[in-house]
């Protein structure tokens, strides 16, 4: 008997990132904060644990400005730490970076763009900013609202059982808002996944699911109260006239052109979209993967072949991929049977309600001068009839039919100008 498929994807807790808005929303005071003010003094100097991670206990100060209340998550960045802003008297997030050299300058650049954001935000980018940011005892602090959970942790909690089909298109047109946003910028963000898309508020509320235990017992599950979300972590945002690393993205939301060593532009953080609405349709990531040429295979079965001009400039990391023709190495180079079903499985999703997301044969439009942009993914999601498209322009269009990928893009640097 085959056995089940499990969930591979390692996950880290929060990244939390949250905006300013124009009116804080206020807080009691933390009992303590009045009186003496000494009480407001840093702690005494103590040694990082063995990983360069800042040692806290709960209640003291980072700064006399910010009192530690506790840990909302912890990441290879560092932690983040829930703290009361005694000056703006509101509760923050503080993301306290680790004092190691390449995570500050990680953290440095992710300064940069943040206050870049914030300096040309016109209102409603749906991309957070930054609040304020200090250096303290070899740790670079970024301050942030503190906002709700992300939508991964949101599925997580929710036993992976997916948005509504209308919940997941309004997520979709703010997070294509926030895209949009950064490219008219230069900036590509290259890491668009769930756990960086954060529900403004943690409010929710209970309702019975379509699913049952029994013919006596109603299975629950939540929704959040407000579809408003932010677009979290710059860490690895890149501007597109700067040196580019090779590989970026979380494995589950690379695009075709990095895997092949083509080059990257603002097309990936599109792809990333694309299987981010199908993961919140589904509850599952579409491509649950750690291995390239299963993941090649994967978006085959999705797309269909890869076209030629694509495998023809690849780079020679690539090649052992391919057997002479063009053709992906498919299944003879996988590496277990239980790949092979993967793979298979792929091509008929379910979303909520037992409502099918078809999956159709790819448009290959390639166009050799775009040779490493070629991966648009125009997601679309059907819900028994064709829904109008909630985004248009700058060929962001995304209409709500049925899933659909496409190789290609007509994206430019001159459609941002």
């Amino acid at each position: 008997m085959e056995r089940e498929r499990t969930r591979k994807r390692p996950r880290l807790a929060w990244d939390v990132a949250p905006p300013t808005v124009p009116e804080p929303q206020l807080a009691l005071p933390v009992p303590g904060d009045e009186g003496i003010e000494r009480k407001h003094a840093s702690p005494p100097r103590r040694d990082d644990d063995r990983e360069g991670h800042y040692v806290f206990n709960l209640g003291e100060n980072l700064t006399p400005r910010y009192k530690i209340l506790g840990k909302m998550g912890e990441g290879t960045f560092g932690r983040v730490l829930e703290c009361w802003d005694r000056q703006s008297r509101e509760y923050v997030a503080v993301k306290v970076v680790r004092s190691i050299r390449k995570y500050r300058d990680a953290a440095m650049l992710e300064v940069d763009v943040l206050q870049h954001l914030a300096k040309n935000d016109r209102g409603n980018s749906r991309c957070v900013q930054i609040r304020n940011w200090f250096d303290y005892r070899n740790h670079i602090c970024i301050v942030f609202e503190k906002l709700g959970p992300s939508l991964f942790d949101f599925l997580k909690r929710n036993k992976y059982c997916p948005f509504p089909v209308d919940l997941v298109r309004e997520f979709g047109r703010q997070l294509l808002e926030s895209v949009a946003y950064m490219h008219e910028l230069r900036l590509i963000h290259t890491d668009l996944k769930p756990e960086n898309i954060l529900l403004v508020s943690s409010e929710y509320v209970k309702l019975p699911s379509y699913k049952r235990v029994s013919s006596d017992e109603t299975q629950f599950r939540c929704l959040p109260k407000s579809s408003a979300i932010k677009l979290i972590d710059f860490g690895s945002t890149a501007y597109d006239n700067q040196n580019h690393s090779s590989i970026v993205s979380t494995r589950h939301y690379r695009a075709p052109e990095i895997i092949l060593g083509l080059g990257w532009s603002y097309p990936c953080d599109l792809w990333s979209v694309g299987c981010i609405l199908i993961e919140l349709c589904t509850g599952e990531a579409l491509f649950q993967t750690h291995e390239n040429l299963e993941h090649l295979a994967m978006m085959e079965r999705v797309l269909g072949p890869i076209p030629e001009p694509m495998i023809r400039r690849s780079n020679k990391g690539a090649e052992k991929y391919f057997k002479r023709g063009s053709r992906l190495r498919w299944p003879e180079g996988a590496i277990s049977r239980e790949s092979i079903n993967a793979v298979k499985k792929l091509g008929h999703l379910k979303c909520e309600n037992s409502t099918s997301i078809s999956i159709n044969p790819p448009q290959l439009k390639y166009k050799p001068n775009q040779v490493g942009n070629a991966n648009l993914l125009c997601v679309e999601v059907c819900e028994n009839e064709q829904a109008k498209a909630f985004r248009e322009g700058n060929e962001f269009s995304i209409e709500i039919t049925s899933v659909c990928f496409d190789w290609t893009t007509n994206l430019s640097h001159s459609d941002f100008e």
